[in-house]
């Protein structure tokens, strides 16, 4: 078993000097993330094709345990609908070849308007998918949150083809009225679904949006524990990616989750230049 906690990003204006080296250079900040975290939500490849280049940068920068978890392309699961896709599937992955053993899970988040009628589209897909790596769906047609048979065809299908269903908690984002425009914008653009707690393979997945102040966010997170920890106690790899609304928190908010799962953090290389700074300042 093990557990597998990020960010959704390794990168963030406001992390140097916390969680990231204070004068750390951008390229180095993928190294000093991986120092903390061992998994990573890579959202880029959503919007766009990193180089061959950047790839191998990216293996390089981190160590062999750590996991990136990178997002199909919206030209696969947004612009194509699932539909002659083989060869931008097959480029994907292969542009990903240097991270191959670094790959944790490889998502397909699908827009609201998929929905039931997808299904044989969906099941295809995945059955043309390599057998040799981790997937994970995000759905969020209501449809699918609804405990009818369309749910439980859905959930079938995922078990049947060894795919995890991404389980996205925006309760904590949506608990209170937005009246900054990072909390404004966040709710505009995040999901408000219900939350239905299922492990549909080997690796579940729990993408949670916090409040802005990690404090805040105490009602929200002891419920999860005893699926966190039943799911690791049952030999399952588990994923938790932390948000919140503008991530300025989530490193902070990731460590209070950390702390619940009775794990004890690596060092932040920011906290420890201030703390050294601050000695040679004394």
């Amino acid at each position: 078993m093990s557990l597998y906690l990020g960010l959704p990003q390794w990168s963030h204006s406001a992390w140097p000097g916390q969680l990231l080296g204070v004068n750390a250079k951008p390229a180095d900040h993928l190294a000093h993330y991986a120092e903390v975290f061992n998994t990573v939500e890579g959202n880029t490849t959503f919007y766009a094709s990193p180089t061959p280049e950047t790839v191998q940068r990216w293996a390089d920068a981190v160590p062999a345990h750590f996991r990136f978890s990178f997002k199909f392309p919206q030209t696969i699961s947004h612009q194509s609908d699932l539909v002659s896709a083989d060869k931008q599937v097959t480029n994907f992955i292969r542009l990903l070849g240097p991270l191959h053993d670094k790959l944790g899970l490889l998502k397909l988040q699908l827009p609201a308007r998929f929905g039931p009628a997808g299904l044989p589209r969906l099941a295809a897909f995945f059955e043309r998918l390599p057998r040799e790596f981790t997937y994970a769906l995000e759905v969020r047609h209501p449809d699918f949150f609804a405990k009818g048979e369309v749910e439980r065809a859905l959930n079938r299908l995922l078990m049947e083809r060894g795919v995890n269903r991404i389980m996205l908690d925006s309760r904590p984002l949506f608990s209170v009225q937005a009246t900054t425009a990072a909390m404004i914008d966040a709710q505009g653009k995040k999901p408000r679904l219900p939350v239905h707690l299922l492990a549909t393979a080997n690796a579940p997945v729990v993408r949670l949006i916090g409040l802005p102040h990690p404090e805040d966010n105490h009602p929200f997170l002891p419920p999860w524990l005893p699926h966190w920890q039943q799911w690791l106690a049952e030999g399952k790899d588990l994923y938790l990616f932390i948000h919140s609304a503008d991530n300025v928190q989530a490193p902070e908010l990731a460590r209070q989750v950390s702390r619940l799962l009775g794990h004890q953090m690596a060092p932040w290389p920011g906290e420890n230049d201030r703390a050294h700074q601050g000695l040679l300042n004394f």
